[in-house]
């Protein structure tokens, strides 16, 4: 939950309605498609993963609001 929070914040950053819509529904369909997920190996990847792409997604808007 915390990452999904933390997405959806970095989210409200993002300039373009059209590409804060796209990112935000996007973000939402990834959690909901791996919800039932159990595996807990899988579940540190993907968190992982959501990370580095969290972090990727900070960096471009720091760099664009630059």
């Amino acid at each position: 939950l915390q990452l999904y929070r933390e997405v959806l914040r970095a989210v409200r950053d993002v300039p373009a309605e059209a590409d804060r819509r796209y990112l935000k529904d996007w973000a939402r369909e990834e959690f909901r498609r791996n919800k039932d997920a159990t595996d807990e190996d899988a579940i540190r990847m993907m968190i992982t993963q959501g990370n580095m792409q969290l972090r990727e997604l900070q960096r471009t808007l720091k760099l664009a609001k630059s």
